[in-house]
């Protein structure tokens, strides 16, 4: 196959998007498919402008220079070419290959729904709002969509007519090495090089401060876990450093002497991060497909997530669930002590217990295997490239 991939272009600093990508580029050329990567290089960005000129001076780059590029590309491509963006917020170039075959790739619709007024945690500017229909206006016009879940998959058919269209879902594979290291192991290599001791374990959060993540609602989790329990495990967040609203509620913890953060973590220590933790918490309210639970149960550590799809597909029956949180604020110290209650029992768990739980979840993980994905994204392509494309 001759592929063509679209990409977010570097300069957006875009994290999962780009090792999405790099899945798909090198899993396809591996497979001995001719690949090509298509994406803005920064002109007008590169402009000594200030720094809040940057967002639209990439604009002009994405969407006026881009696209002139790629008609004359196109021009000169084999016919016989799939045109992939390799995420549906891609949708403004779709227009260029909607004649030629072409699929998209969604990962999540959170971003088009705050823009609709649909999600009131994360209000969207009129500008936001524009934006966000330009990407609709765009991907609104392919004809094949591959979905990281069933969630993504039935929130894209509220967009567009799957009647219409065809739709697929193909889970995302582990695109990096996560394997279960012991974690006494694990737990010597985290605190040389955090400078904690951590050879007791502890409670752990891999995210953004992305409004989702709801890494305040890990604070209220651990700060309820800590009054009602006689252990005393630090909490681990890494990631982003925290914002202005994470640092406020951190400072207002009872426990904030044993709450640390960090960022810049090698990737190859992340799987010692997941596997030397006592437990992972991720009480997301909402994802497209939640990377973290599937890299977690790889690496052997239990689960506690929120029981909500897509959170709950990804868990399979091998996380620890919880109700998520409420947006009522009066109603979120009764949640938290809830959630509390399930944080007490799994760290408890006896040798026995955690052991049949670690072993669900690596066998759990298995089904979000690289190979496995590619091999399925591999199959649709060549079935979109037999079929007639519509003039």
């Amino acid at each position: 196959m001759n592929l063509v991939f679209f990409t977010h272009p570097n300069f957006l600093g875009h994290q999962s998007m780009p090792r999405f990508a790099k899945m798909l580029v090198v899993g396809m050329a591996k497979r001995g498919h001719q690949v090509e990567i298509w994406s803005p290089k920064p002109a007008f960005f590169n402009l000594p402008f200030p720094k809040a000129f940057k967002k639209w001076l990439g604009y002009l780059d994405q969407y006026l220079l881009f696209p002139l590029k790629t008609r004359t590309k196109l021009k000169a491509s084999n016919p016989n070419t799939l045109f992939v963006l390799t995420d549906h917020a891609l949708g403004p170039w779709l227009p260029l290959v909607a004649n030629r075959p072409h699929v998209v790739h969604c990962h999540d619709f959170l971003a088009q729904q705050s823009a609709l007024d649909l999600i009131p945690q994360n209000p969207t500017s009129f500008t936001g709002k524009k934006y966000q229909a330009y990407i609709r206006h765009g991907y609104s016009q392919a004809k094949n969509f591959i979905s990281v879940s069933k969630k993504t998959q039935a929130d894209l058919h509220q967009f567009v007519n799957p009647s219409n269209i065809n739709s697929t879902v193909v889970y995302n594979g582990l695109n990096q090495t996560f394997e279960a290291i012991e974690p006494a192991i694990a737990r010597k290599e985290l605190s040389a090089k955090t400078g904690l001791d951590l050879s007791n374990g502890y409670l752990l959060h891999i995210g953004g401060n992305q409004w989702y993540k709801n890494r305040t609602g890990v604070i209220e989790i651990y700060d309820a876990w800590r009054s009602i329990s006689n252990l005393t495990l630090p909490l681990l967040l890494i990631g982003e450093l925290p914002d202005e609203k994470l640092l406020e509620r951190i400072e207002q913890s009872a426990y904030k002497s044993s709450i640390y953060y960090f960022n810049n973590i090698e990737d190859q220590l992340i799987s010692a991060a997941y596997s030397g933790a006592s437990i992972f918490l991720f009480p997301s309210l909402a994802e497209g497909f939640g990377w973290p639970i599937a890299e977690a149960m790889a690496c052997g550590c239990p689960v506690i997530t929120t029981n909500e799809a897509p959170m709950t597909e990804v868990a399979g029956d091998a996380g620890f669930l919880i109700s998520k949180q409420p947006q009522n604020s009066s109603n979120i110290k009764t949640w938290a002590q809830e959630a509390a209650k399930t944080v007490e029992k799994t760290v408890n768990l006896d040798f026995a217990e955690r052991a049949k739980v670690v072993a669900a979840g690596i066998e759990n993980a298995r089904r979000f295997n690289t190979d496995l994905a590619l091999n399925q994204i591999e199959k649709i392509y060549q079935n979109i490239l037999q079929k007639p494309t519509a003039k």
